[in-house]
């Protein structure tokens, strides 16, 4: 099955700008991804486990190096790369 899903990360923090990019870049990591970013989100499309997977192991490695922080997601069935 595939997925897409938007992301948004805010890190509580005034230095928001790097972990937000090193979040995407961790993200680029995962080959089997799709990734499209703009000012406002990073989408992802992909097989739903890949995605879930990269999605859980970026989070956890984000959260532990940057602390409180703030993921906004929506998850849809489906690609729907434009």
């Amino acid at each position: 099955m595939q997925l897409s899903v938007e992301i948004s990360k805010y890190p509580l923090a005034d230095d928001y700008i790097g972990p937000i990019k090193a979040f995407i870049t961790e993200l680029q990591q995962e080959p089997e991804l799709h990734i499209i970013t703009n000012t406002m989100s990073t989408q992802i499309f992909g097989e739903y486990d890949a995605v879930m997977a990269a999605l859980q192991r970026c989070m956890k490695w984000s959260f532990e190096r940057y602390g409180k922080l703030v993921f906004v997601c929506k998850f849809i069935p489906g690609d729907l790369r434009p």
